[in-house]
This record gives structure tokens, sequence and C-alpha cells, in this order.
């Protein structure tokens, strides 16, 4: 339930229109809902201002069927995020206003169009192409969240002159969001460009001494640009939805 439907709901007790056994009802798996394996937080759009995300990797179909549709009853807009293209088409089958984007492997579901919350634009800057899953990971996270989100892709440090092309892009950012590879050296970069807060996302993408990402990761967090903040390995959901509430204006 969000602050909208709530709101409604005790008007309509108020005026009359809603008996208060009826809204009891309606509140019954507020704040939460327990399915026996998961207990689903129908309260965190309340408190957090979005639905609980659901996490699919680890978990069967079966889990995802039933997390999904106790969250479709309740919640305008859902995210899963790690989702295999095997079981998002089943979940896609049984559950037809869902949207799944392959690159990122995201499935996303919304009842109404998503109303702008953010104050300006959030950019996502990658490294390179390899790196784009991670990347849309964040976009997508930031735009179902109310966020005007642009992406610029494979503009790393091997050719500076093609990030340097869109310094006049940066002048209308509010946040940036920066994935990189290999050493991670984009979002040192970057954020000695700019005047806004850089999320730095180190990927697991490279040659045998980027150890998984974890090069790339130290590379960030030893960053001497100001302003750069570091999420997890290929945490690009992470990175997008820190970015979201960066940019929210209310």
């Amino acid at each position: 339930m969000d602050p909208v439907s709530l709101e409604q709901l005790l008007k309509e007790v108020q005026s009359g229109q809603l008996t208060i056994e009826a809204a009891q009802q309606r509140l019954l798996h507020l704040p939460f809902e327990n399915l026996g394996f998961a207990h689903v937080d129908h309260h965190r759009q309340l408190r957090q201002g979005f639905p609980e995300v659901i996490f699919a990797a680890g978990k069967t179909l079966a889990q995802l069927m039933a997390i999904l549709g106790s969250l479709v009853e309740r919640a305008s807009q859902i995210l899963i995020t790690r989702l295999d293209p095997d079981k998002a088409a089943s979940l896609k089958e049984a559950f037809p206003s869902t949207q799944y984007h392959p690159v990122s492997q995201v499935m996303t579901f919304g009842l109404a169009e998503v109303a702008n919350r953010g104050r300006g634009l959030i950019l996502v800057i990658s490294a390179g192409t390899s790196d784009i899953p991670v990347a849309e990971e964040a976009c997508l996270t930031a735009r179902i969240m109310g966020n005007e989100v642009e992406p610029i892709y494979d503009v790393g440090v091997a050719g500076l002159h093609r990030l340097l092309a869109y310094q006049s892009k940066f002048r209308e950012a509010t946040v940036f969001i920066v994935v990189a590879g290999m050493e991670g050296a984009l979002p040192s970069v970057v954020g000695g460009l700019v005047h806004r807060q850089v999320i730095a996302v180190p990927t697991s993408i490279g040659y045998g001494a980027s150890f998984g990402g974890i090069a790339a990761l130290l590379g960030m967090l030893n960053s001497c640009a100001s302003g750069v903040s570091v999420v997890n390995i290929d945490n690009g959901f992470g990175a997008g939805y820190v970015a979201a509430l960066i940019n929210r204006k209310d």
C-alpha cells in the first residue's frame, strides 16, 4: 500500500462509503504477509517510498510466483532483479502485465504511469559495452522510482575524448552513476569533472588480475576525486536506488 491509497482508504471510512470492518480487511496484511518461506513487507512503500524489491537469484519459480502474486495485489510498481530468462517467461505467462528486460535481467510491473519524483536528471555512464547489463539495472531501478534517466555507454578511459564530448550533458545532471570494470578508473575521471554526487559501480568485467571486480572496487574506494561513493560489485540496483533517493524532490 502506498500513501495515496492509504489516504483514499481513510477518506472512504470517514465519509461512510466504507465500513470499519471492510477497511480492516484491506489492512489485514499490513505491515507484512507471512508466506512461510518469506515475510513480504507490504509496509515498505509507506516507510520508504517504494515497495519491497524481489531479488530473484536463489529463489525457486514457485517462491517467485507466490511473492509476486502477493505484491501485485497491493503495490502499483514492482521490481524484480537478477531474474533468469526461463523463470521470467513463466512469470510473464502468469502475470501478463509484467515486462521483462533481458539485457539487465530485470522484470518490472506497473499498474499506472510512474510519477516524476526527481529534482533533475540522473546520468548513467558505462566505461564499456560489457558493463551495460549492470548499467541498465541501475537505469531501470531509477526510472521505476520516478526519475528521468539518460544513459551514456562505452566512454571509458581507453578513449577519453569520447567522454569529454558529453560535458554539456554533465551540466544537466543532478546525480551521476558511473559503471566500470577492469581497473575501475572512470568514476574518478567523472568525479574530477563534475560538482554532483558520483555513485561508482564496479563490475566483474576484466581479465584474471581484475579478480572478478575486486580490482575495480578497490580502485573506486581509493578514488582521489571528492564526491565519489561506491556500491558493491555489479550492484546496479543499489546504485539506482541510492541515486533515486538523492534525486528526490520531496
